[in-house]
Protein backbone atom coordinates (compact mmCIF):
# COMPACT_ATOMS: atom_id res chain seq x y z
CA UNK A 1 0.00 0.00 0.00
CA UNK A 2 1.40 3.41 -0.98
CA UNK A 3 1.48 6.07 1.70
CA UNK A 4 0.06 9.39 0.59
CA UNK A 5 2.62 12.12 0.06
CA UNK A 6 3.07 15.10 2.33
CA UNK A 7 2.09 18.55 1.05
CA UNK A 8 4.85 21.00 1.98
CA UNK A 9 6.04 24.40 0.83
CA UNK A 10 9.56 25.76 0.44
CA UNK A 11 9.97 29.53 0.70
CA UNK A 12 12.65 32.16 0.17
CA UNK A 13 12.17 35.88 0.69
CA UNK A 14 14.20 38.85 -0.42
CA UNK A 15 13.32 42.51 -0.01
CA UNK A 16 11.88 42.72 -3.53
CA UNK A 17 10.24 39.32 -3.90
CA UNK A 18 9.12 36.13 -2.24
CA UNK A 19 9.10 32.69 -3.77
CA UNK A 20 6.87 29.92 -2.47
CA UNK A 21 7.03 26.49 -4.08
CA UNK A 22 4.44 23.92 -3.06
CA UNK A 23 5.20 20.27 -3.62
CA UNK A 24 4.27 16.79 -2.57
CA UNK A 25 7.05 14.72 -1.00
CA UNK A 26 7.20 11.19 0.34
CA UNK A 27 6.79 10.60 4.08
CA UNK A 28 10.16 10.80 5.85
CA UNK A 29 11.46 13.62 3.62
CA UNK A 30 13.87 15.95 5.39
CA UNK A 31 13.93 19.74 5.24
CA UNK A 32 17.14 19.66 3.16
CA UNK A 33 15.68 17.11 0.75
CA UNK A 34 12.54 19.23 0.27
CA UNK A 35 14.74 22.22 -0.62
CA UNK A 36 16.55 20.11 -3.22
CA UNK A 37 13.33 18.64 -4.61
CA UNK A 38 11.77 22.10 -4.93
CA UNK A 39 14.52 23.36 -7.25
CA UNK A 40 14.48 26.70 -5.45
CA UNK A 41 18.28 27.05 -5.45
CA UNK A 42 18.30 26.92 -9.24
CA UNK A 43 15.70 29.70 -9.37
CA UNK A 44 17.48 31.80 -6.73
CA UNK A 45 21.27 31.50 -6.99
CA UNK A 46 21.64 34.05 -4.14
CA UNK A 47 20.64 31.37 -1.63
CA UNK A 48 23.75 30.29 0.28
CA UNK A 49 24.45 26.55 0.25
CA UNK A 50 24.63 26.62 4.04
CA UNK A 51 21.55 28.84 4.50
CA UNK A 52 19.84 28.05 7.80
CA UNK A 53 16.51 26.24 7.54
CA UNK A 54 13.36 26.68 9.56
CA UNK A 55 9.82 25.39 9.75
CA UNK A 56 7.26 28.08 10.55
CA UNK A 57 9.89 30.41 12.01
CA UNK A 58 11.69 27.82 14.13
CA UNK A 59 15.23 26.82 13.18
CA UNK A 60 15.57 23.14 12.32
CA UNK A 61 18.54 20.98 11.31
CA UNK A 62 18.74 19.91 7.64
CA UNK A 63 17.81 16.36 8.69
CA UNK A 64 14.53 17.46 10.31
CA UNK A 65 11.75 15.16 9.07
CA UNK A 66 8.79 17.07 7.69
CA UNK A 67 5.12 16.69 8.50
CA UNK A 68 2.15 17.33 6.26
CA UNK A 69 1.56 21.07 5.81
CA UNK A 70 5.06 22.17 6.90
CA UNK A 71 6.59 25.30 5.37
CA UNK A 72 10.36 25.04 4.98
CA UNK A 73 12.00 28.48 5.10
CA UNK A 74 15.49 29.33 3.91
CA UNK A 75 16.97 32.21 5.86
CA UNK A 76 19.29 34.85 4.46
CA UNK A 77 21.98 36.38 6.65
CA UNK A 78 20.98 39.38 8.71
CA UNK A 79 22.64 42.62 7.59
CA UNK A 80 23.43 43.39 11.22
CA UNK A 81 22.94 41.77 14.61
CA UNK A 82 19.51 42.87 15.95
CA UNK A 83 21.06 43.67 19.34
CA UNK A 84 23.44 46.15 17.70
CA UNK A 85 20.55 47.71 15.77
CA UNK A 86 18.50 48.11 18.97
CA UNK A 87 21.40 49.83 20.75
CA UNK A 88 21.96 52.22 17.85
CA UNK A 89 18.27 53.11 17.68
CA UNK A 90 18.07 53.56 21.45
CA UNK A 91 20.87 56.14 21.25
CA UNK A 92 18.69 58.01 18.74
CA UNK A 93 15.60 57.72 20.96
CA UNK A 94 13.92 55.26 18.58
CA UNK A 95 12.89 51.59 18.70
CA UNK A 96 12.54 48.74 16.22
CA UNK A 97 8.74 49.18 16.16
CA UNK A 98 6.75 49.44 12.97
CA UNK A 99 6.53 52.83 11.23
CA UNK A 100 3.34 54.59 12.19
CA UNK A 101 3.10 52.57 15.40
CA UNK A 102 4.40 53.39 18.84
CA UNK A 103 7.96 52.35 18.02
CA UNK A 104 9.25 55.15 15.79
CA UNK A 105 7.86 58.19 17.52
Amino acid sequence: MNSPGLRVAVVWAERERQILIELEVPPGTTAAAAVTLSGIRERCPAIARDAPLGVFGRLVPPGHRLEDGDRVELYRPLPQDPKVTRRQLARQGRTMGRPGGHGDQ
